[in-house]
């Protein structure tokens, strides 16, 4: 059993680059996800700011695993798709620069109109992975409520159609879609790459790992079984500045009901709880160390 490697969307623990290095060391992470930093998102940073975050990170023993972009949150009938490639081409180089291994993506907003525009997702898809096919980064296509890749079994044809891609499982945005996580794990565990660790009650409201319905315990251990060993924590259980970017149109998201007296806390608690769940497993798994 591999040792695992775990990374967090660090602008939940604050926006500003030092805070986001104080809590992933605090908390004896081995990096992030990158989604925004400084209050930059990822997908508009300068090559010369991609460059001072990887000197830093280097410095800190810290690296990047993947790049939490937004690529693919856009609607596919009203967005100017145009724009949006080039964006994404454009973070290609960003990716290189930053050294991550991973380019999170997402399948489109489509409404109800699923099958109407299958043939558009996968063109543009598609069309993400030939551009990225002279660079080092694994595309990897999380499920996510409101896009075409929301349920299983869609995010199973994008898998097949393009089996360059491969799948970020997040069990809390299967809970929210009305998806049986461990339906989910199921039928794309062959095709997952890492897991975001993120839980959900029946309602949606997100709780850290463990305490809710999406049995992100068991995924996780079947997953180290099975070979995988990057987990990125993303806590989303305070409304941390930032959050409603990530949500369609702005909307609001559905924190947890845990309480917690600042965004850097409510990170914390996110990191304790999985770092709890991995050593229930270590326990299960023999002693073999798992993680730091």
């Amino acid at each position: 059993m591999e040792v695992v490697k775990i990374y967090a969307f660090a602008d939940e623990a604050g926006q500003e680059f030092d805070t986001q290095i104080a809590a992933m060391k605090e908390n004896h992470l081995d990096g992030l996800e990158i989604r925004s930093v400084d209050n930059i998102s990822v997908d508009d940073i300068t090559i010369e700011k991609a460059k001072e975050i990887r000197k830093r990170l280097d410095d800190e023993g810290l690296q990047i695993w993947s790049i939490g972009s937004p690529i693919g949150k856009i609607d596919i009938e009203t967005d100017d798709f145009a724009s949006h490639f080039d964006k994404f081409k454009r973070t290609l180089d960003i990716a290189e620069i930053l050294g991550a291994e991973c380019y999170r993506l997402f399948s489109f907003y489509v409404g109800q109109n699923y099958e109407r525009h299958r043939n558009e997702v996968m063109e543009r898809l598609g069309m993400f992975v030939e551009a990225a096919a002279g660079y080092k980064v694994t595309l990897c296509h999380e499920n996510e409520k409101g896009i075409y890749g929301d349920t299983a079994l869609r995010c199973l044809e994008i898998l097949k159609a393009l089996p360059q891609v491969k799948a970020v499982f997040d069990p809390a945005n299967f809970i929210q879609c009305g998806q049986d996580t461990l339906e989910a794990w199921e039928i794309l565990k062959p095709h997952v790459k890492y897991l975001h660790i993120k839980d959900a009650l029946a309602d949606g409201s997100v709780v850290p790992a463990g305490k809710g319905i999406g049995h992100v315990g068991f995924i996780a251990r079947d997953y180290i079984l099975r070979g995988g060993s990057a987990f990125t924590i993303e806590p989303h259980l305070t409304a941390f500045d930032g959050l409603s970017k990530l949500e369609r149109g702005g909307g609001e998201s559905k924190v947890g009901q845990c309480v917690y007296e600042s965004d850097r806390a409510s990170f914390d608690a996110a990191c304790n709880e999985f770092k709890q769940l991995l050593t229930e497993i270590y326990k299960a798994s023999e002693g073999r160390k798992l993680c730091k």
